[in-house]
């Protein structure tokens, strides 16, 4: 946890998919020191079996996931000089589908929560976005790749999780498509256990949770993500905004930054977007009156 001064707001920061530490390998730390200079109180964590967490993010759920982030969000409110009433959620890409959960299962609400880069669509639909685009950058230098046989690959492999099916059928079928059959990151790095956690979380959708919201939610995006159907995502949760059912108190804000990444960087750049740092912390601390519901 990190504090400097008087504490206005507190957040605690959710990482990213795969192994993230508490600085979500760099993107952490610029963030984190901005919001401590601005007076809000910060707490960012190693992932189950990550850093100094003991357990295994790969045998957890997202309910699992949020569960972790609930209990951080409880220990930051504890903290002496930190006003509970005050902190909030801020999940990064995949850290965004955690908090929301998180939100609507914490027993005390946050007042408000933060998604950054986080995809308004399933897992699935995530990937397979990602890797399409990926696979027409790959086009462009390598005419061998085969898109149609890849992006069929893709979907039989999600259907195979669909099924239940083990691992040495998934690997089956990867092998039997053939080497034009490219999957970029999604494939190279997975193994049985990795396998079982991408089965759990592969048709997770975000707007239920979005439509159970009892607080204000800042939706940040790059215009730019390769790895994020961002129209798409922000269309599904405007829709999920505008529901008459949806509580008062959950209004939707959406900041999208033209030419900016997944971590909201300029094009070739590796600092936040003219703006990001200065936007966020505005928000926070124009939320930082907020209360939590029970």
């Amino acid at each position: 946890m990190t504090t400097a001064g008087e504490v206005m707001a507190g957040v605690v920061m959710v990482g990213g998919s795969g192994p993230s530490d508490r600085h979500n390998d760099t993107y952490f730390p610029p963030i984190r020191r901005y919001l401590v200079d601005a007076g809000v109180a910060v707490l960012s964590y190693d992932k189950r079996g990550v850093g100094g967490s003991s357990g295994e993010w790969r045998d957890a759920t997202l309910d699992d996931l949020a569960a972790d982030a609930v209990a951080a969000l409880d220990f930051l409110r504890a903290q002496p000089g930190v006003r509970p009433e005050a902190v909030g959620l801020f999940g990064h890409s995949e850290g965004g589908w955690v908090v929301l959960r998180a939100a609507t299962t914490a027993r005390v609400g946050p007042p408000w929560v933060i998604t950054n880069s986080c995809p308004g669509v399933t897992p699935a639909a995530q990937e397979r976005h990602a890797l399409s685009r990926a696979l027409r950058e790959r086009r462009s230098a390598r005419q061998d790749v085969d898109i149609d046989g890849s992006l069929a690959l893709f979907d039989l492999l999600v259907e195979a999780g669909r099924r239940g099916a083990g691992f040495t059928e998934a690997k089956r079928l990867v092998e039997s498509a053939g080497k034009a059959a490219w999957l970029g990151d999604y494939w190279p790095e997975v193994d049985e256990r990795l396998w079982e956690f991408l089965k759990r979380k592969q048709d997770h959708d975000p707007v239920p949770d979005t439509l159970r919201l009892r607080c204000p939610h800042l939706a940040i995006f790059g215009g730019a993500d390769p790895l994020v159907p961002v129209a798409e995502s922000i269309h599904r949760f405007d829709t999920a905004a505008c529901r008459p059912d949806r509580h008062h108190r959950a209004t939707l804000t959406t900041e999208l930054f033209p030419g900016a990444d997944h971590r909201i960087h300029p094009a070739h750049g590796t600092r936040p977007a003219p703006g990001y740092l200065t936007g966020l912390t505005r928000w926070i601390t124009g939320h930082a009156d907020g209360r939590p519901l029970l």
